[in-house]
């Protein structure tokens, strides 16, 4: 049997009995589901070291301090939101309007597992899929299935020890495309939770199911004049940002934009804090490790550290390097860097003003990232309500833009999963939760005569 035939199979079996464990699992206890929860987190929590060096050896993606810390946010972080949230039973009641809300799960849930971010979106999605009452079938990419089947066995044990049924937390043991769209489209499926590249979005939302899907992000971030006094620290979180997992997570920054009356001393504190600023020929060189033909990033030379794409790019720097900066005045594919750029690689933008700023980061958004999210550093109230206007999903304000935009740094919603709104295809703009995952049905008694209607509406 060929690969694609194993896979479609394998897609199939795993909808079937993921169907019967839901249906098994239908009326549990939302308090048993809670304990089943935050049991799967605590077991994930001394593995998630392991996952990540599991994760790192098999993708060749990313670092492993970074995969561990993002393990640990969406086991402890992501379960310490859920544990505060209702999804199931009464959701609200409302006496006065004699209505009330009532959730309940969706059914089976087909999860598409990016190569990025193999076992923290596995993490996330499973527990936010079993808080929501449902039963998940991650779909890994094929460079991530055996990091991925680990975590799921960790999560689904842990679930069966708990009383949830066999079946209920299943992991594609061989995946290829046909396969992955197999269970999409497969009968037993309610919803599909999509992360990865444009096709895997694409080949979602074709899929003739209910589909939660992200699209790319392309994330500006513009420094303000009144950040002047705090610009190390500034430099700092941006920074550390873009190095986070050498740059894997679509929502750490992409393009600095400096106001130029202090881009000289960002600059200066950027390269304090582990920034090389490359010379043109260097960055030219840098885009064609980074791009393959047209328009398209080289999946090999994805997540590298800075070292290992100078290496390639045939030039060396510092061993201090923490990322690589790209000086740009234009937006577009003539300038390859001005995209999106999973790995520690920045562009660097020069605004005369505010008004060209704004110009500036809409310009970058809507190039590859239109609707995910935007940055600001600014203590003006003023500027920042202009330039919140952008339309991204999320315009976050002084703080590192994945910290912030996975709902650390933040009081936005702990997720993986964040939604890009329909300016880029995408269903929802929210942090996705579990609370998308769920059906609320609403019971409402009557509250007015309904023969009123005719004496309101007659002639």
């Amino acid at each position: 049997m060929d690969a694609d035939l194993k896979s479609i199979a394998a897609a199939r079996r795993c909808a079937e009995s993921a169907f019967e464990a839901y249906r098994g699992f239908l009326g549990t206890d939302p308090a048993a589901i809670d304990a089943m929860v935050d049991a799967m987190a605590r077991a994930i929590e001394p593995e998630a070291k392991r996952l990540g060096e599991l994760a790192v050896e098999e993708t060749g993606y990313g670092n492993v301090p970074d995969k561990r810390v993002k393990n640990l946010f969406n086991s402890l972080s992501v379960a310490d939101y859920l544990r505060d949230i209702t999804t199931l039973g009464v959701l609200w009641r409302d006496d006065a309007a004699k209505i009330a809300a009532i959730g309940e799960p969706m059914g089976v849930v087909a999860a598409l597992i990016p190569v990025t971010n193999p076992t923290s979106t596995i993490i996330y999605k499973v527990l936010s899929a079993v808080k929501a009452g449902n039963a998940i079938v991650c779909a890994p990419h094929p460079r991530g299935v055996q990091c991925g089947l680990e975590t799921v066995r960790i999560m689904a044990e842990t679930a069966e020890q708990m009383g949830a049924p066999k079946g209920l937390i299943q992991c594609l043991d061989q995946v290829t495309i046909q396969g992955t769209a197999e269970l999409m489209r497969h009968r037993r499926t309610s919803v599909v939770m999509a992360t990865g590249g444009p096709g895997m979005v694409r080949a979602a939302y074709s899929s003739g199911k209910p589909t939660l899907a992200v699209g790319a992000g392309n994330v500006p971030c513009f420094v303000d004049d009144s950040k002047a006094d705090q610009l190390g620290e500034v430099a700092e979180q941006i920074v550390t940002s873009k190095c986070f997992d050498y740059g894997t997570a679509c929502v750490s920054e992409q393009a600095v934009i400096a106001s130029r009356r202090i881009a000289r001393e960002l600059r200066h504190e950027m390269k304090l804090k582990g920034a090389y600023f490359c010379t043109p020929a260097e960055a030219d060189r840098l885009a064609g490790v980074i791009f393959s033909g047209k328009q398209a990033m080289d999946p090999q030379n994805v997540g590298q550290s800075p070292h290992s794409l100078a290496d390639k790019a045939g030039f060396s720097i510092p061993p201090n390097t923490r990322c690589l900066v790209s000086e740009e005045t234009e937006i577009g594919w003539q300038r390859p860097l001005s995209a999106e750029k999973l790995n520690p690689v920045l562009a660097f933008y020069e605004a005369r003003d505010v008004d060209h700023a704004i110009e500036l980061s809409n310009g970058i958004a809507r190039f590859e990232g239109w609707g995910h999210s935007s940055v600001i550093h600014s203590d003006d109230p003023q500027v920042v309500a202009r330039y919140s206007a952008i339309p991204t999903g999320r315009v976050l304000v002084n703080t590192p833009a994945i910290m912030g935009g996975m709902g650390y740094s933040t009081d936005l919603e702990p997720s993986f999963m964040l939604g890009t709104g329909t300016w880029s295809g995408s269903i929802t703009s929210d942090n996705v939760t579990a609370l998308h995952l769920i059906n609320i049905k609403r019971v409402a008694y009557e509250s007015r005569p309904w023969r009123d209607i005719y004496d309101e509406y007659g002639e």
